[in-house]
């Protein structure tokens, strides 16, 4: 009779150790995107006084490309910045939206750190970013040359992100070209 009162002790541990083990399978904080595999929504930013603005045929010019989502007051977007800037001294074409950010702003950011960006565009309201389903900058996308998403990383391009993670897919991606 007493084994019968464990049973309950011993079914909330079970459970507990499955939803343990759970929060550290996957991509950690990372939510899936819906939209790798199907092209890129149809972009249309503001342009940005100064710089060469964005169009949504840049995106499906037949060129594997970045398309990177930051903002002036982002911390990690600076964090990232170098390795954008790195990709795009080997010709790498790597496009910016500017999310809810001011102009002034983005482009003090750019003349302090330099421009990476072949062209960019503004996100003012973040309506852009939610057709593209960021939640948060920074956010970095792969594209081919006809503007199918092939990577979304939601974190900073860090050296380890760009290593494990970017420069993989950029390299299969160019070898399928």
């Amino acid at each position: 009779m007493k084994w019968l009162l464990m049973i309950p002790v011993i079914l909330f541990a079970g459970l507990a150790g499955l939803f343990a083990a759970g929060m550290f399978l996957g991509q950690g904080d990372e939510l899936p995107s819906a939209l790798i595999g199907a092209p890129a929504p149809e972009t249309t930013v503001d342009p940005i006084d100064g710089l060469r603005p964005l169009t949504d045929d840049m995106l499906r010019d037949g060129e594997v490309k970045i398309v990177n989502f930051w903002a002036s007051w982002c911390a990690p977007c600076r964090v990232e910045h170098p390795n954008l800037t790195a990709l795009a001294e080997e010709g790498v074409p790597v496009y910016g939206v500017n999310y809810k950010d001011l102009d002034a702003n983005a482009r003090a950011f750019l003349d302090d750190l330099g421009d990476p960006y072949r062209a960019v565009g503004a996100d003012p309201r973040g309506l852009q970013a939610i057709d593209w389903g960021v939640y948060g900058v920074p956010e970095t996308f792969l594209l081919d040359g006809d503007g199918t998403i092939l990577l979304r990383m939601a974190a900073p391009v860090t050296q380890r992100e760009l290593t494990n993670r970017l420069r993989p897919a950029l390299d299969a991606a160019l070898e399928a070209k």
